[in-house]
């Protein structure tokens, strides 16, 4: 039996150092690099609302909403962020913050025009995207990855070799660039005073720098 044993644990050790040697396989390994830019289509701002009291609080949440109704944003794309109350008897402020969309469609000018209102406390973006973004991404890391079997295919044709079976893939880099302003919104990028706000600044998307996507494909393959 003991012998028995010991011949199963030979075998196994044997077998394990054949596995061993077949990982080891002379491979190259390469780095495939891919960008795109993306237009967006879509800025979240922030926004403040500022009163003396409730009341007026609310009379001017309503006008926020109207005005963002006619500027085409949806109900459905506003949020409440939060609310403050300055407790101080003297100086007694009540101010709200929401949140809100809008897209490709939307006359940006026009809704920094029509929310220049005394009532408005502060705007700011929050974020640019693009609603489709996940779908840019896989095709970036996709045509990372047939760069560095391209790279892989042409350093071993010229030593006389053949790139073989993918050994390993690694995804090294994930990257969005996340400083996407409108180049007239970037010496304000914390708070656009409304009142304050240049009549001749152009604030469409057209004015927007595209989201900057890239990523970077570890490979190695053996070669042939």
């Amino acid at each position: 039996m003991k012998l028995g044993h010991f011949l199963m644990i030979g075998l196994l050790t044997f077998g394990s150092l054949i596995n061993a040697q077949e990982i080891k396989k002379n491979a190259i390994e390469v780095t495939g690099v891919a960008e795109m830019e993306v237009e967006p289509d879509e800025i979240i701002f922030n926004i403040g609302i500022k009163a003396d009291n409730k009341n007026q609080l609310a009379d001017n949440e309503k006008l926020l909403f109207e005005t963002l109704k006619n500027d085409g944003v949806k109900n459905e794309d506003i949020k409440f962020k939060s609310m403050y109350q300055n407790l101080y008897p003297k100086t007694t402020k009540f101010t709200k913050s929401f949140q809100f969309k809008v897209n490709a469609k939307t006359n940006v000018s026009k809704l920094f025009e029509d929310l220049n209102q005394k009532w408005v406390s502060n705007l700011n973006i929050a974020e640019i995207k693009n609603t489709k973004i996940a779908d840019f991404r896989k095709t970036v890391k996709i045509n990372a990855l047939k760069a560095a079997r391209e790279k892989a295919d042409y350093l071993l044709e010229s030593i006389g070799k053949k790139t073989g079976t993918p050994l390993e893939i690694v995804e090294v880099e994930d990257y969005m660039s996340d400083s996407v302003l409108p180049v007239a919104y970037k010496s304000r990028m914390a708070n656009v005073q409304m009142e304050a706000a240049d009549a001749g600044a152009d604030y469409s998307f057209d004015n927007i720098e595209n989201i900057k996507l890239k990523y970077s494909i570890k490979t190695k393959y053996e070669i042939l």
